[in-house]
């Protein structure tokens, strides 16, 4: 506490600001998602709104509300600590005690006794937002985590809303065709669970259209309940599901699923009743749950609709506070004894050496290449089968084709039904993707490893055999379209968007999103994702990369038997195109209203076996890679101006783009950009101090097992060395070429792809009254104005 002063306060007070308005006011559908808490919960709730509260809330709170807090919450028995990993328990134990022994118990915090008010009529509200589709949103209050109807209201949620096999998904989508996407989730808390269904409309559908086929499908669950089999599919996804949650070991991995056991059950070790608690669960138990707690009385209805959203007045930050003399105190006296040893940072043990996977090589006689990894830690088997072809192989008037033709490959083989394929693969309990990115199109597939001989002969099927019936192009025609629509909500999106647009041209592959563009999907043929397909589906121009429990010969017999017969043929190279970039040094997408400006400061950057990959990583880690980067620290710990700010380089088979991306508060649109320049000049002018480069090569050494976790992640890793031809022993000798950058190899990296007269400022989205008269004093020269599609607007 006695660092917690009235300046660093005032500093997270605007940070939370920030964060508020690009998680919620600035995204789209944030505010409707919001008002279903509004709803759903009385003001005096802690579960009434979000967690950050609104504008007013979060300048509402004072200094002494801050400490008070701190001093009755944040003390030792009223936390658990969950330390997972490759440790020694006993030396771990040791640590733990002499960080933690000597902190001083609190008071007993009494139980939390707060009441939730049954909702006994329907509640509804409309809320206008910027956005191009209706939105509805159906929340109920349900039982508390892991209690009596938990489990229950979670394979309810599957069985409604749970991806392609689910009811909302096949009835809404897939049949009538009108709605975009569906979801259905039991958010489990401690006071009350919160059933939610969430569906967004197509293009042309209405929300009353959309409620009332959600009442459909909820009434025919209520009066025949599910079926066997679409029992069994609910549980083995949910079961596959905990299983992959703990396979990381952090973020939400394995140590924070044992805390949440811990804090609500007292049970760390709880996963085995977790999934017994799910099998347990009946046909008869979900219809009878179902039928008691999601009734048309009980609910709040949300329709998020397109208009000018209905905001809080601006709420004004409080004065910057009177610098404290020095040598005097600004904080308060902390909980705990001062031990002056705390005051030392402790020295790290002696680095302890790592092996990452390196895979292992094969070649089926069809040139089909098989990369395998075998990890028996969890029955679990993750595969994709990735060909060298993505959006960089669009030929140059249909950008998007890729994207179109990769998620038509689960619409439908020769032999399966779109509906078919979806109930097999959740039947089996596993997950089914296609997707493409620049340089590659995949088709992935995770199971458990008893279910992955099945699961393969899937994959094998819709990457051979896709029939592209020419009713499902049209249904995916639409949902494309609809989702190059919710694009035009994203500020995010949008400034993305016009960043590739002024960076490469029109004539360029790179130039625009993988989505492609809405006249490029309305043109594409049946004929033309044949022949995409065709050309750059070929097993010469794929591989089939494996990670889990399953052996080397065992994968080589499934992958015969499901790929031998597969053809070889001669997929063409990629050609981009030509690259036109904008003359312009400043480019503006407007929108009248947005609560933040949305910030990009690119550059085409380089290729991804460039010799210089290690030192501009490095170099990139520093400037804002890192949340201790030299941006994040300034525009967001020092002056409070954004949520965060992140940079990166993309690096591709051509070369790929660099960007600067942040969210800011409008009025400081240019201080922030005048911030970033000037970061981005000392780099250029200065070497990196030898502690910040030595921060920045660790980092990127030692998050490299971090990789690795997950097989799904290891499989992803020993992909992309297929992509870009980078050898299997590519990852066993990136640490030592990480760690043997130089200042001077990151400052000729800045000297060549971040001088300052390259870099194009696209600021968008942004309400261009408000922010065209700041960006006078950056002497960028001429505004440029795109429109929300990236074009060039005359």
């Amino acid at each position: 506490l006695d660092v917690l002063d009235q300046t660093a306060l005032g500093n997270q007070q605007d940070v939370v600001r920030n964060e508020r308005r690009q998680s919620i006011e600035n995204r789209p559908y944030g505010i409707v998602e919001e008002a279903l808490y509004r709803e759903l919960f009385p003001k005096e709730h802690p579960y009434h709104a979000y967690v950050m509260g609104s504008h007013a809330d979060i300048q509402a709170a004072r200094l002494d509300d801050i400490r008070r807090f701190f001093k009755t919450y944040y003390r030792p028995n009223n936390a658990s600590l969950v330390i997972a990993g490759d440790i020694d328990k006993q030396k771990t134990r040791a640590l733990v005690a002499r960080y933690f022994g000597s902190l001083q118990r609190g008071p007993e915090l009494p139980k939390l006794k707060v009441a939730t008010p049954a909702i006994l009529s329907e509640r509804r509200a409309v809320i206008t937002d910027r956005v191009e589709l209706p939105r509805v949103i159906i929340g109920w209050l349900t039982s508390p985590a892991y209690q009596a109807g938990d489990a229950e209201l979670n394979i309810a949620a599957q069985l409604l809303g749970g991806g392609k096999s689910s009811r909302l998904y096949k009835s809404l989508v897939y049949e009538k065709q009108i709605a975009q996407d569906v979801s259905a989730t039991q958010s489990s808390y401690a006071l009350s669970s919160v059933f939610v269904i969430d569906v967004t409309a197509s293009p042309g559908h209405s929300a009353q259209e959309i409620e009332a086929a959600i009442d459909a499908e909820l009434q025919a669950l209520r009066s025949t309940g599910p079926s066997e089999k679409e029992l069994e599919r609910a549980r083995n996804t949910i079961e596959t599901a905990l299983l992959l949650q703990i396979e990381k070991v952090g973020g939400a991995g394995l140590a924070n699923q044992l805390n949440l056991y811990n804090q609500y059950l007292g049970d760390p070790g709880y996963l085995a009743k977790d999934i017994a608690r799910h099998r347990q669960a009946s046909a008869a138990d979900v219809q009878r749950i179902v039928s008691d707690q999601l009734q048309h009385q009980q609910r709040v209805v949300i329709h998020g609709v397109p208009g000018t959203p209905v905001l809080p007045p601006e709420v004004a930050a409080a004065p910057a506070p009177k610098k404290v003399p020095p040598g005097k105190a600004a904080g308060a006296a902390g909980v705990n004894a001062d031990e002056p040893w705390r005051k030392r940072i402790p020295k790290a043990a002696a680095p302890r050496l790592f092996t990452l996977p390196k895979g292992e090589a094969v070649q089926l006689a069809n040139g089909l290449t098989l990369i395998h990894h075998y990890d028996a830690a969890l029955p679990i088997v993750a595969a994709q089968l990735v060909v060298k072809s993505g959006s960089g192989a669009n030929p140059q008037q249909q950008p998007g084709l890729a994207n179109f033709t990769a998620q038509m490959l689960e619409q439908g083989s020769t032999t399966r039904s779109a509906s078919q394929i979806a109930d097999e693969v959740a039947q089996l309990g596993a997950f089914l993707e296609t997707g493409s990115s620049a340089d590659a199109s995949s088709v992935a597939v995770l199971s458990l490893a008893a279910n992955f001989s099945q699961a393969l002969t899937l994959l094998a099927d819709v990457v051979q055999n896709p029939a592209f019936a020419p009713a499902e192009v049209e249904r995916q025609r639409g949902i494309l379209l609809g989702e190059l629509s919710q694009q035009r909500d994203s500020a995010e999106a949008l400034a993305s968007r016009a960043a590739l647009a002024a960076m490469y041209g029109e004539q360029h592959a790179y130039g625009f999103p993988g989505l492609g563009t809405e006249a490029a999907v309305k043109a594409t043929t049946r004929a033309d994702l044949m022949s995409f397909w065709q050309q750059h589906f070929t097993p010469n121009n794929a591989a089939l990369v494996v990670s889990g429990d399953i052996t080397l010969q065992d994968l080589k017999t499934l992958a015969q038997a499901s790929f031998g017969n597969w053809r070889a043929a001669t997929a063409p190279a990629s050609v981009a195109g030509a690259i036109h970039s904008t003359s312009a040094r400043l480019v503006l997408v407007d929108k009248p209203g947005a609560p933040q400006t949305a910030l990009r400061v690119t550059a085409i950057g380089t290729d991804r076996k460039t010799p210089q990959f290690e030192a501009l990583q490095v170099m990139n880690a520093a400037l804002g890679g890192l949340f201790s980067s030299r941006l994040n620290n300034l525009l967001r710990e020092e002056k409070g101006y954004t949520y965060g700010v992140g940079s990166s380089f993309q690096f591709r088979r051509q070369p790929g783009p660099f960007a600067i991306a942040t969210s800011v508060r409008t009025d400081v649109t240019a201080a922030a950009l005048k911030d970033v320049f000037r970061q981005v000049r000392d780099l250029i002018a200065r070497p990196m101090p030898a502690a910040e480069l030595a921060g920045a090569r660790n980092s990127l050494v030692l998050s490299l097992p971090g990789q690795f976790e997950s097989n799904k992640s290891v499989q992803a890793s020993l992909a992309s060395i297929f992509i870009y031809d980078l050898g299997l022993d590519y990852y066993s000798a990136l640490p030592a070429r990480y760690a043997g950058v130089t200042a001077a190899q990151v400052q000729a990296g800045a000297k060549t792809f971040l001088q300052p007269q390259r870099l194009i400022v696209v600021v968008g989205v942004g309400d261009k009254k408000k922010i065209a008269p700041q960006l006078v004093n950056l002497k960028l020269g001429p505004i440029e104005f795109r429109d929300a599609d990236g074009k060039l607007l005359k």
